[in-house]
């Protein structure tokens, strides 16, 4: 919203909603004078100590109406709350040639920030910047303290403020069983995504678990989606995936899942839905199965060798690159928190004699400057 009203340092602003002060604080750096109202004294109050504290010696805090404005012309107005309409008394107060942005639209529905450029005394310019959601505008030209417009809005009234409890019981689903067919079908309104997330909330509970199996298993049977990828260590994940595509196994030096966090994963859950999966694979070709992945490598250790490995096969070249650049994090394999507590005392921080040398490796896994003590 500052950037849209194109402040100038001769700028003189008129701020609805101080809030905490910060955007009061950011337009000040950027304009000659800011002019700040807050409907709420207490908030006000806390505000203008806060930017008297710190220094921000250009800021006057009003404590009024917002939506009434301030008797003198502003070049810029920035209103940070949603009013129904555009208040009459801003959009007079604004200097020919100012811009005000608000955002304007229904409360309980998508709002648009507007810039209101002044032409002339009669004619303005209205250019929208996209949905946002803000806070409603109450005041004497914005919405009432009930949720109604306010009796000076003259604008038809289309919505009413609902309490929270009533907004989340209006948007609630009712979900059957998770062995329903019903309970995947629910889902079907994302079947056109490429990529559907299921949410980091998720961890925690067997119910949760179940859930993410049920929706995930209806994505996969009835909507073709082929591949799963969780937050778990990428080589311990790979080895669930041989299994659920019927691939051979590799020689591993350790049983997957043993690190962190071993408890999403290492569960009775996961490990139905993975039979799950063996068996929906079991009558797909080779190339048609649905794969299990891990998106992390807490495990270095693991992760490293599965690189390595790779590498091996298909580049040894490369693979001798890479195990000269893994060797400086060969003693932290194990156990990397280590390193973190390494790095902070004074004899790891500083080199024995003060100097490092540096080369520049033209290699093919990176071109960047590799740093020796």
């Amino acid at each position: 919203m500052t950037e849209a009203a194109e402040l100038k340092p001769a700028h003189k602003v008129l701020e609805v909603g101080t809030g905490s002060g910060y955007a009061t604080a950011v337009a000040s750096r950027l304009a000659r004078t800011v002019h700040t109202i807050e409907r709420h004294g207490d908030l006000a109050k806390a505000a203008a100590d806060r930017l008297s504290a710190l220094g921000y010696t250009n800021c006057i805090v009003h404590t009024a109406d917002g939506t009434r404005g301030l008797p003198d012309e502003a070049p810029a107005i920035l209103v940070a709350a949603g009013g129904p309409t555009l208040p009459e008394p801003l959009k007079k107060q604004l200097a020919i040639g100012g811009c005000l942005v608000i955002p304007i639209g229904d409360f309980e529905h998508e709002q648009s920030l507007l810039r209101v450029t002044r032409r002339s005394d009669f004619e303005y310019e209205e250019e929208p910047f996209g949905a946002v959601r803000f806070v409603p505008l109450i005041g004497e030209h914005g919405w009432a303290e009930d949720g109604t417009r306010s009796a000076n809005n003259h604008v038809p009234e289309r919505t009413h403020f609902r309490s929270l409890p009533d907004m989340i019981r209006s948007a609630l689903e009712p979900l059957p069983a998770f062995d329903d067919p019903a309970f995947g079908a629910l889902f079907d309104r994302f079947a056109s995504s490429r990529v559907v997330l299921l949410g980091e909330a998720s961890h925690g509970t067997s119910e949760f678990y179940r859930a993410r199996a049920a929706i995930t298993r209806h994505l996969i049977e009835q909507h073709g989606f082929t591949a799963v990828a969780v937050e778990a260590d990428w080589p311990d994940a790979a080895a669930i995936d041989r299994y659920v595509r019927q691939r051979a196994s590799r020689s591993s030096s350790g049983k997957p899942f043993q690190r962190f966090p071993t408890w999403m994963w290492r569960i009775t859950n996961v490990a139905a839905f993975v039979e799950w999966m063996r068996e929906h694979n079991d009558s797909k070709p080779a190339g048609e199965r649905a794969a299990f992945f891990g998106l992390d490598i807490y495990n270095m250790r693991s992760s490293i060798a599965a690189v390595l490995a790779y590498l091996d096969r298909v580049d040894p070249a490369a693979a001798a690159i890479a195990r000269e650049r893994y060797g400086c994090l060969t003693p932290w394999q194990r156990e990397p928190s280590t390193y973190g507590r390494a790095v902070l005392t004074e004899g790891y921080r500083k080199p024995a004699d003060g100097r490092y040398a540096c080369t520049r490796s033209e290699s093919r896994l990176s071109a960047q400057p590799r740093c020796r003590r």
